[in-house]
């Protein structure tokens, strides 16, 4: 039923969205996402620094991003032979969606050429896609904000904006938490 809504096959990305409470429920009480890729990063980088391996170590495969390295071949070849093909990329949004900031990055079908990526023109998104794309525009927006002029209130506004926080109690005790927990990395909160 949700895809005949969407009308699109959906990112499983969506489903931190979607289905937050659920996949919260899934994660609770098992290891962060972050402290398992250090670990598989540390057994990584301890398989590449024997001189003998001559093959991608099994584990590569649980890094996630499978296909990274070779969607990143496949753009060198177009930008370096001006192929003229069509790939899924970054660009700066440039009027691509009319709701957006032109300095937005979005992530959209683009002629490669050997000068660099054209966004192609893309059908205007339901409301649904289009609000969550906002909602998330806006947060990087001002999380870019808060990284390059800090200050709390700013980080809190960051996390105000997020689709997965959205409260304002919860936002303003994660921005102190965050703001506390890195204070080391962070010049202006020293």
């Amino acid at each position: 039923m949700f895809l005949r809504a969407l009308g699109a096959v959906p990112s499983y990305y969506l489903r931190y969205f979607y289905a937050h409470d659920r996949v919260v429920e899934e994660q609770r009480g098992a290891p962060s996402r972050a402290d398992e890729v250090a670990a598989l990063e540390r057994d990584l980088l301890e398989a590449y620094a024997d001189p003998a391996l001559d093959t991608k170590p099994a584990r590569l495969a649980e890094r996630g991003g499978a296909f990274y390295s070779e969607a990143a071949v496949q753009l060198a070849a177009s930008l370096l032979g001006g192929r003229g093909d069509v790939q899924v990329v970054n660009v700066r949004n440039h009027r691509t969606l009319p709701f957006l900031d032109d300095r937005a990055v979005i992530e959209v079908p683009a002629r490669i050429t050997a000068s660099g990526a054209v966004p192609l023109p893309v059908p205007p998104l339901e409301p649904l896609i289009a609000g969550l794309v906002a909602h998330v525009a806006a947060y990087e927006e001002l999380a870019l904000d808060a990284a390059l002029r800090g200050g709390v209130d700013r980080v809190a506004a960051a996390l105000l904006a997020h689709p997965l926080v959205g409260q304002l109690d919860v936002a303003e005790r994660l921005a102190r938490d965050l703001v506390a927990a890195n204070r080391a990395h962070l010049p202006w909160a020293a």
